[in-house]
């Protein structure tokens, strides 16, 4: 029976579960959005959203609370300085799911999870020069 019992179990065990869900909030904090399952979209989001919630407190604490979490230094410190601010006027609501409909291999229905304030594509001096023109 499984009374009481929260989230998703995506058919592992719970230490596969953990790591499965610390890479995957690793990877969309590092690259700002994923394509994922919707399972997984679905559950990793509240920690993604907790993480973003962490960085917006910005103090020692919550910087450890995160990196317990988060598997990679460098995402974590891109955070703390980076996404984190950019959050600083919302309240919640940082992750966006776009269902995408099922893989064509095995049917699993597919999502696109983003964050919503995603940072300005980088644009090479050539390219700025060829658009005036």
């Amino acid at each position: 029976m499984r009374h009481r019992k929260s989230g998703r179990a995506l058919s592992r065990s719970r230490s596969h579960r953990t790591a499965l869900v610390r890479n995957q909030v690793t990877d969309l904090l590092r690259h700002e959005a994923i394509v994922t399952t919707e399972a997984k979209a679905k559950s990793i989001r509240p920690v993604a959203e907790r993480m973003i919630t962490l960085g917006k407190r910005g103090d020692l604490h919550s910087r450890r609370q995160a990196g317990a979490v988060l598997t990679d230094r460098k995402v974590l410190r891109t955070l703390f300085d980076e996404i984190a601010p950019r959050f600083a006027e919302r309240n919640g609501g940082y992750t966006r799911i776009i269902k995408l409909g099922p893989r064509r291999g095995d049917g699993a229905l597919m999502a696109h999870i983003e964050l919503v304030e995603r940072a300005a594509p980088v644009v090479a001096e050539d390219d700025e020069a060829d658009s005036e023109e």
